[in-house]
């Protein structure tokens, strides 16, 4: 699934969406260049998952992982300065990543491997206010909810939203 997004107003319903359509634990790898809007949907998604809105999302680039409280418990991951493998155990990062919560990983290009079951949500800037989100699912409940997310998302017709055939 691909879609095209043109302000950050949009970007962070289409993660709201994901967020209210969370019905299951998932690991979700958000991929783009820094500016990209990563966080931007992350927060979306935290929405979603009724994070309330007094409490800011943001990215933890210095802190590695955020953790909030809503309908699902959801880590957020920044792994931009990791360096190291040991870094992510000293954070316990498969407990959280692999858990019972919804978990989302900014730069997943630093983990050793990708090949646990996630979705994946690439962002690309297409110019300073639009987004091309390009969504893919390795596993069978992955591809399940992001089947359930497209429909969703054709049901809502969103007029800020374009696809991609």
């Amino acid at each position: 699934m691909r879609v095209k997004t043109c302000s950050e107003e949009t970007t962070e319903g289409l993660g709201l969406l994901v967020g209210r359509t969370l019905d299951r634990r998932l690991t979700i790898l958000l991929q783009g260049e820094l500016g990209a809007g990563k966080s931007v949907f992350a927060r979306g998604i935290a929405r979603g998952l009724d994070v309330p809105a007094t409490i800011p999302v943001t990215s933890p680039t210095f802190t590695l992982m955020n953790q909030y409280t809503g309908r699902f418990n959801l880590y957020h991951f920044d792994l931009y300065r990791i360096a190291a493998g040991d870094e992510l155990e000293d954070i316990g990062f498969d407990e959280f990543a692999f858990g019972a919560g919804v978990a989302l990983v900014e730069w997943p290009e630093r983990l050793d491997a990708l090949d646990f079951d996630h979705l994946l949500v690439q962002i690309e800037r297409v110019s300073a206010s639009c987004r091309s989100l390009s969504f893919s699912a390795r596993g069978e409940s992955q591809t399940l909810f992001l089947s359930q997310l497209e429909k969703k998302l054709r049901l809502e017709e969103n007029p800020d939203i374009r696809w991609f055939e």
